[in-house]
């Protein structure tokens, strides 16, 4: 898509970045675990000891898509690239901009040194699912995925 860049993020687009991923959590029908603040966001993206990194899409001065990692580390395979949310919205959708960013990421992965990149997707995203299979995508349906909430 013409006009589209992907760039590093930075700290001036957070409020911008937060916006995307309440997109993101209504699409997926899940604003209510919505608990971060802009304050806590903004720090662990660029305070003293980051814990993620992000590319954003920009289309004439507005970002319109985001991909957010962090990296991942198996005792078996070393450090991988965890990709914890990859957005576009949704009147930027079907323009490549999805692809621009996790074409994105693959480079950073390679540049990185990170031994792949593993990331989660709703069973019943049938869109995203499709485009990962253009990626030719391992999908691991022997995993199952845990959480366990820590009150603060």
């Amino acid at each position: 898509m013409q006009n589209v860049i992907i760039r590093r993020a930075k700290k001036k687009d957070c409020p911008a970045l937060l916006e995307l991923i309440r997109g993101l959590a209504k699409y997926e029908k899940a604003e209510h675990e919505l608990v971060i603040g802009l304050d806590e966001f903004t720090e662990s993206g660029f305070g003293e000891h980051p814990v993620w990194w992000a590319f954003v899409a920009e289309s004439k001065g507005v970002i319109c898509g985001m991909a957010l990692y962090y990296i991942r580390f198996s005792t078996w395979r070393g450090q991988l690239m965890y990709l914890e949310d990859i957005f576009v919205m949704e009147e930027m959708r079907g323009n490549g901009i999805g692809t621009l960013l996790f074409d994105q990421l693959i480079i950073e992965a390679k540049e990185c040194g990170f031994r792949g990149m593993i990331w989660q997707v709703l069973e019943w995203n049938e869109p995203a699912i499709n485009f990962y299979k253009k990626y030719h995508a391992r999908f691991c349906p022997e995993w199952i995925t845990c959480s366990l909430e820590i009150k603060r």
